[in-house]
């Protein structure tokens, strides 16, 4: 299972929704007990629990991004009970965050621009670098790119990247736009023609503004990372000449059972998001006896946006020292390259990728070859009011009001 990136909901709604499950038992999974992980290790569970000051560590993360085992073996290992959930974007992370301060002790924020915001609002807790001795193991690179956000590197250590790209039925394209039809520009989505003929096999756009925004800058030839008011009248102008061709903007979830089960045929979503919907298309084939669908993830010829999801520690996080060793554990070469493997995502650590499965390092969909790098662009950094705009832009987009 991979996760399910970045969908944005209203913040309204997001805070409705944070709020009930504050209220609620909003976390938790099937986890063993500190009680009985005690009594399986003769007590050492609870002893190594009262150690690192907590018996229960609270982690926020985003659907399907951690490995299956990767919590089980934590707690095996350093006898802290992991109280585990998952939100569905960012904004209902922040919505959590401002409902229950206090109440997370690790979270999962996309650096640009939600990371970067918490930064500086000084919400989130000064790295003791003490206590991660595995930061060693971070790709220098990727540390400079997120010290521009975070001086110093303070606050935020680096979990997954990724592009956001094409999720296409190479087949159903085909048949609809014919065999020499160029799957490899965005124009197979946003040129009108195109998308009045992919409607029969339905088009799928992920419903956030921050990754459907770039592409169509993209497409027109002019800067992604423009967030000016004239460049939302340029994006909603490109999209006004698809809008009626859309079957569905949706969240991740909706898009890769779409692609897989052939609702969709082109999507504009995150790369490993489209590396599960092919593993589920090629497990349903096996089930039911058919011809595998032939879905690719396309990074097109005018590029596209990387983004880079971080691991934090809020501040007043109930349990600092466990988060910290939880922290460090994810960096450690072997557990990260195990949880790439599952989640189809790269990683941030130079030392992880030799203990990895090649079908990962080598899908250029997930690690990019270097000519492909060179057209990727970061994610924007609009200001308050400049994403407040792109905001009613989008959802002008979304509800039809263009």
């Amino acid at each position: 299972m991979l996760r399910l990136r970045k969908v944005r909901v209203s913040p309204l709604v997001a805070i409705a929704i944070a709020v009930a499950l504050a209220l609620a038992t909003a976390c938790g999974r099937d986890a063993p007990s500190p009680a009985a992980a005690a009594a399986s290790s003769g007590g050492k569970a609870t002893r190594a629990s009262a150690a690192n000051g907590a018996a229960v560590l609270k982690v926020c993360n985003w659907s399907d991004y951690i490995g299956k085992d990767t919590l089980r073996e934590f707690e095996a290992t350093a006898g802290i009970r992991v109280d585990y959930c998952n939100y569905a974007n960012n904004d209902a992370l922040l919505a959590r965050l401002k409902a229950a301060p206090g109440g997370y002790d690790v979270v999962f924020p996309t650096a640009h621009p939600y990371a970067r915001d918490l930064v500086a609002e000084g919400a989130l807790a000064t790295l003791d670098k003490s206590l991660l001795p595995n930061l060693g193991h971070m790709d220098p690179a990727i540390m400079a790119e997120l010290a521009e956000i975070d001086p110093g590197n303070a606050h935020l250590v680096p979990y997954m990247w990724g592009t956001t790209g094409l999720g296409v039925n190479v087949d159903q394209v085909r048949a609809a736009l014919g065999p020499q039809a160029p799957l490899d520009s965005w124009g197979l989505l946003f040129d009108p023609a195109n998308a009045a003929r992919l409607s029969r096999c339905g088009i799928g756009i992920i419903e956030s503004d921050t990754d459907a925004f770039p592409p169509a800058l993209m497409w027109k030839g002019l800067d992604a990372r423009d967030d000016s008011e004239r460049a939302n009248d340029t994006v909603r102008a490109v999209y006004a000449a698809i809008r009626p061709h859309i079957r569905k903007i949706a969240n991740g979830d909706e898009l890769i059972k779409g692609l897989a089960e052939g609702e969709f045929c082109v999507v504009l979503t995150y790369s490993g998001d489209v590396s599960q919907a092919r593993a589920r298309a090629d497990e349903q084939s096996v089930q039911r006896g058919r011809k595998p669908l032939e879905i690719r993830y396309v990074i097109p010829r005018e590029g596209a946006v990387r983004w880079i999801d971080v691991i934090a520690i809020p501040k007043g996080a109930p349990s600092p020292a466990a988060a910290h060793r939880f922290v460090d554990y994810l960096m450690t070469p072997a557990v990260i390259a195990s949880i790439s493997d599952e989640v189809a995502y790269a990683n941030a650590n130079r030392d992880a990728s030799a203990l990895m499965e090649s079908s990962i390092t080598k899908d250029p969909g997930i690690y990019p070859p270097p000519a492909v790098q060179a057209k990727l662009v970061g994610s924007g950094t609009p200001d308050a009011a400049q994403a407040q705009a792109r905001r009613r832009a989008w959802d002008a987009i979304v509800y039809g009001s263009l």
